[in-house]
């Protein structure tokens, strides 16, 4: 073999043939490194995309939780209003105040009478 690599018996005709060869097959072995990095690249972003940070699950975890938080706050506005209207009626229903010190401090009118009822549990023999 020469310095360039031929063979010595190669005719000084074979030399450009076999140039062009090599620099296909270095062509060749480039794109398909090319090719691989950019795959490698792509898959790395799409995976990037689905888990990161601000990736595709991540944004419907926030959703999961801004639609459970939504639903919350709807749930204590209703409870809410319902307070806010039971204090009116406690402060303008004089009737509400009367139903109220009845059930809960057991107050009655004058005239009527009570009757306690109470349960008995029933004797075995």
């Amino acid at each position: 073999m020469t310095k360039r690599g031929l063979p010595p018996d190669a005719a000084p005709s074979d030399r450009p043939a076999r140039q062009g060869t090599r620099r296909a097959a270095r062509r060749q072995r480039v794109r398909r490194v090319t090719a691989f990095l950019l795959l490698f690249v792509a898959s790395v972003l799409i995976v990037d995309g689905l888990v990161g940070d601000k990736g595709l699950l991540a944004i419907a975890q926030a959703r999961r939780e801004y639609n459970a938080l939504a639903a919350k706050i709807e749930a204590l506005r209703a409870e809410n209003d319902r307070l806010r209207e039971q204090a009116r009626r406690l402060r303008e229903d004089p009737e509400t105040i009367e139903e109220i010190a009845r059930r809960e401090l057991g107050l009655i009118r004058p005239g009527e009478k009570v009757f306690i009822v109470k349960d008995r549990t029933p004797q075995k023999n």
